[in-house]
C-alpha cells in the first residue's frame, strides 16, 4: 500500500445478504431481498462507519452505504457508469474497481492513479464498461479493505448468454477480526506465526517416525528448522482471530439463498477476503464452472474449487429434491469456514461438513523436491551457476535480509489441485482445467520476457519482488502496445495471488500456449507460472500480491505504460 492510515477502531462486520433471484437477464432495476442491490448508470456511494455485531459484541465497522459488505452494483456492458464516492471518515479513502478495464485516473489507487478522497471530500468515477461478468470493488487505502470497504459487481452482457438458469445469487466470502487491522499487522511483524495454533507436536514426530523412519523424519525436521519455518504455516492469519463470512454473515448466521427443485442456479463466487483462501463445495451437488475472473471459460464439472484471494468464479448448479444444501467454504489452513444454505425456504439447514484434515507442507511443495535433506540455511548465497538444472535467481536476492529462502526446482503445477486438496476423493478444479473458449485475444508472440521472483522473510514478515520492497523499487516500464511475457517464480512458502491493474493477464500452459485470461493469477509455493500482457492502457498501474498484509509490507510494484 502507498499510504499509512491513521489509527482508528475497526470491528466485526454486519450481517448482509446480497442475493438476487432472477433469470440471469438484465433489468433496469434489480433489487436484492434486503433492498441493497443498486443498478443503473448513476450511483451515490458513501464510505463511513456503521454499528455492527458479528460475534455478540457490539462494534463499529467501516462500510459502504452503511452496509457490510457494500451494496451489489449491477451494471450493463456498454453503458457509461458514474459513481460519486463521498468520504465520511476522518481519514482519506478510495475505491478500486477490481478487474475493470478503465482509464488510469479512474482506477482508485492513491499515489498512483489519483490523490485519494480526503475526509469530507468526494470523487466522481466515470468509465465505459467494456466487459461483462462477476467482479468486485474495495478500498485501496491503508488497511480499509480488511475493515469492511468492499462489495460485489455484476455486469450483465450486452448480448444473450449461452447459459440458461432460473436464479442468480452472489456469494461474497470475506474474513473479519475483532482486532483492528493495524494490530493484526503489528502482531505479524513481532511474531509471524502468532496465529498458527496448529504447530507440530512430539506426537506428530513419533507418528512420522513410525510412517517414514527415523532418518527421513529427522532430515525433514532439520530442513524446516534450518529455514526457521513451520510446515503447518499455511495462512498468516487463521480462525484464531478471524471469523469467516458469507455475504456478511458468520457461519451461525446461516445466510440463505432460495431455489425450487430442478432449477438451475447461477452462483457468483467472490473471494473478497484480506488474507484467506477458501475451498468451496456444496455437498451433494456438482458445480459447473462457466466463468473465471469475470470471463467465460469452457464449462467444466467439479465437486470443489479453491478460490484465491481476489479471484471470482461463476458456477451453475442444478438443484435436486432435498429441502436444503450447505454452501461450504473452508479456509485453506482448515482452521475455520464460511457457511450458508441453498434452500427451498428460509430457516432450513443441511448438515455442515467437518473440516478436512489439516494440511502439512512438504519440501516438494516448496519447490525443493529431493533437496529436503540439504542445508537450506544459506540458499541465498549458493552458487546456482554450478547447478544448471536449478532455478536461477536475481542478484538482488543474494545475501538479502528480506529473503529467507529460494525455490530450487519450481514447476508450473497447473494440474495440481493444491495443498490440502490432493487425493481427497473429490473432483477439484485446477488451473489446467480453465480454458478460454476463444483464441488468444492478441495473437502476437511476446517481444520480451520479464521474470520476477516473489520473495519474503517469514520471521521479519517482510514481502517483496526480487527481494526489493516497494519503497525501494523502480517502476516496471512497458511501452504502449507491446506484448510481454511475465514469469513469476515463488521463492516463499506462502501462496500469493498476484493482481495487475488495468490490463489482462493471459495465462500460458506448460508449453507456452495461451490458456485463459485472468485478472488475478495464483502462484503457489514452489511454482513458476507465466502469462502474457498486452500493454494497452497508458498510465501508472498497481501490481501486487492481493494478500493485504503482504502488499502493505512490500510485495507491490508500479507498472508504468508509456508511449
Amino acid at each position: 500500500m502507498l499510504r499509512t492510515p491513521s489509527r482508528r477502531t475497526f470491528v466485526k462486520g454486519l450481517g448482509a445478504a446480497t442475493t438476487l433471484a432472477g433469470l440471469g437477464l438484465w433489468r433496469p432495476l434489480a433489487q436484492a431481498a434486503d433492498g441493497r442491490d443498486l443498478a443503473g448508470q448513476h450511483f451515490e456511494l458513501s464510505v463511513g462507519q456503521s454499528a455492527v455485531n458479528i460475534t455478540g459484541r457490539p462494534r463499529t465497522a467501516l462500510s459502504v452505504n452503511n452496509s457490510l459488505p457494500g451494496p451489489v452494483l449491477r451494471w450493463r456492458e456498454g453503458d457509461t457508469v458514474s459513481l460519486r464516492v463521498r468520504n465520511h471518515l476522518d481519514q482519506a479513502t478510495s475505491i478500486h474497481w477490481h478487474g475493470i478495464l478503465l482509464p488510469a485516473n479512474m482506477d482508485g489507487v492513491p499515489g498512483l492513479s489519483f490523490a485519494g478522497i480526503e475526509p469530507g471530500g468526494s470523487y466522481l468515477y466515470q468509465f465505459t464498461l467494456r466487459q461483462s461478468g462477476t467482479y468486485w470493488y474495495h478500498s485501496h487505502s491503508g488497511l480499509q479493505e480488511q475493515a469492511g470497504v468492499y462489495g460485489a459487481i455484476v455486469i450483465e452482457p450486452r448480448e444473450a448468454e449461452a447459459h440458461r438458469y432460473q436464479r442468480d445469487h452472489v456469494l461474497l466470502f470475506s474474513d473479519w477480526s475483532d482486532q483492528p487491522p493495524e494490530q493484526l499487522l503489528a502482531t505479524l511483524k513481532k511474531q509471524s506465526d502468532a496465529f498458527n495454533y496448529h504447530k507440530r507436536t512430539l506426537g506428530d514426530f513419533i507418528d512420522d517416525v513410525a510412517d517414514n523412519g527415523w532418518r527421513a523424519t529427522v532430515a525433514e525436521r532439520m530442513g524446516w528448522a534450518s529455514m526457521r519455518m513451520s510446515p503447518t504455516d499455511l495462512a498468516d492469519i487463521s480462525a484464531a482471530t478471524y471469523t469467516y463470512l458469507l455475504n456478511g454473515q458468520p457461519p451461525d448466521g446461516n445466510f440463505t439463498c432460495l431455489f425450487q427443485p430442478g432449477e438451475t442456479v447461477r452462483l457468483r463466487l467472490i473471494n473478497a477476503s484480506a488474507m484467506t483462501y477458501f475451498d468451496f463445495r456444496i455437498p451433494g451437488l456438482k458445480l459447473t464452472v462457466i466463468a473465471a475472473d469475470g470471463l467465460p471459460v469452457t464449462p467444466v464439472s467439479v465437486d470443489e474449487l479453491r478460490i484465491a484471494v481476489a479471484e471470482t468464479y461463476d458456477v451453475l448448479v442444478t438443484v435436486g429434491n432435498l429441502p436444503a444444501y450447505t454452501l461450504y467454504a473452508q479456509s485453506m489452513d482448515r482452521s475455520g469456514y464460511a457457511r450458508g444454505t441453498l434452500a427451498r425456504a428460509s430457516g432450513l439447514q443441511a448438515p455442515v461438513p467437518q473440516p478436512d484434515p489439516r494440511p502439512v507442507l512438504s519440501m516438494a511443495d516448496m519447490g525443493h523436491g529431493a533437496m529436503a535433506g540439504m542445508d537450506h540455511s544459506n540458499m541465498a548465497g549458493m552458487d546456482h551457476s554450478a547447478m544448471p538444472a536449478m532455478q536461477q535467481h536475481p542478484a538482488s536476492e543474494t545475501d538479502n535480509p528480506l529473503v529467507d529462502m529460494q525455490t530450487m526446482a519450481p514447476q508450473p503445477n497447473l494440474a495440481d489441485p493444491g495443498i490440502g486438496l490432493r487425493g481427497n476423493g473429490r473432483r477439484v478444479l485446477t488451473y489446467a482445467d480453465l480454458r478460454s473458449p476463444y483464441p488468444d485475444p492478441d495473437g502476437r508472440e511476446p517481444s520480451r520476457d520479464i521474470e520476477l521472483h516473489l520473495t519474503g522473510h517469514m520471521e521479519r514478515f517482510a514481502w517483496s519482488f526480487d527481494g526489493v520492497k516497494f519503497s525501494d523499487a523502480a517502476p516496471l516500464r512497458l511501452t504502449y502496445g507491446e506484448r510481454v511475457r511475465i514469469t513469476l517464480v515463488n521463492d516463499t512458502m506462502m501462496t500469493h495471488p498476484i493482481h495487475l491493474h488495468g490490463m489482462w493477464s493471459d495465462l500460458e500452459d506448460e508449453h507456452g500456449r495461451f490458456q485463459v485470461r485472468k485478472h488475478t493469477v495464483d502462484i503457489p509455493p514452489g511454482s513458476r507460472r507465466s502469462y502474457r500482457v498486452t500493454a494497452d492502457a497508458l498510465g501508472r498501474w498497481a501490481y501486487h500480491c492481493h494478500l493485504l498484509y503482504h502488499m502493505e509490507t512490500g510485495m507491490f510494484r508500479e507498472v508504468r505504460v508509456d508511449e
